[in-house]
């Protein structure tokens, strides 16, 4: 819906602590609405996991997958119990998670572990592309551009390549909808993904 802002989407994550994509998709069935929002998300769950949030997650599980014999991967998340852990939900999670790290290659669980150097090259290399645009609207389209490549790299911001079993849902999507439904705090923590010849 094109009349909720950025800012209504804060307010109602400031409010609530769900996640920014659960806000704004609260606020689009609210048509808008702060107060139906808010409902929607504590329906969910998602405004309670998001509390949550802070809690440590010392257990966990790790799981993999291997592609042939060519790719594999590591995947550790982590939650706050051991009875979560071992909820064969959670760690269908996990699994599905290594098996979309070996399909997408992102590089890194969140925008703050991108290395400071690759960030660089990228707006460098979109500043390059935009300099035969017009000036007042370069700074717009360096922003896309980065900001579009990190939808690419950042696991968190990634939908599932299982598009038919996830409905085109990011990871973050799919990490804050199971710590709503088990209650408690569900961190990707690590992963590490290994290619032959890379």
């Amino acid at each position: 819906m094109s009349g909720i802002t950025a800012k209504d989407v804060k307010a109602l994550r400031d409010r609530t602590g769900a996640g920014m994509m659960a806000c704004k998709k609260a606020l689009e069935e609210a048509a808008g609405d702060m107060e139906k929002a808010a409902e929607h998300l504590r329906a969910r769950g998602e405004a309670q996991a998001a509390k949550r949030s802070g809690n440590e997650a010392s257990e966990g599980t790790v799981q993999s997958y291997v592609h042939g014999s060519t790719i594999g991967v590591l995947v550790e998340v982590d939650c706050e119990t051991d009875f979560v852990a071992r909820n064969d939900d959670f760690i269908a999670f996990a699994r599905d998670l290594a098996l979309h790290i070996a399909a997408a290659n992102p590089i890194a669980v969140t925008e703050e572990e991108i290395p400071a150097q690759d960030r660089e090259t990228e707006v460098r290399v979109a500043t390059e592309k935009a300099a035969d645009r017009p000036e007042n609207v370069r700074e717009k389209i360096v922003q896309g551009s980065v900001d579009k490549w990190l939808g690419e790299v950042v696991l968190l911001r990634q939908k599932h390549v299982n598009e038919d079993k996830y409905g085109g849902k990011t990871i973050e999507e799919l990490r804050a909808q199971l710590a709503a439904t088990m209650g408690e705090n569900v961190v990707i923590r690590r992963f590490a993904r290994f290619a032959i010849g890379s």
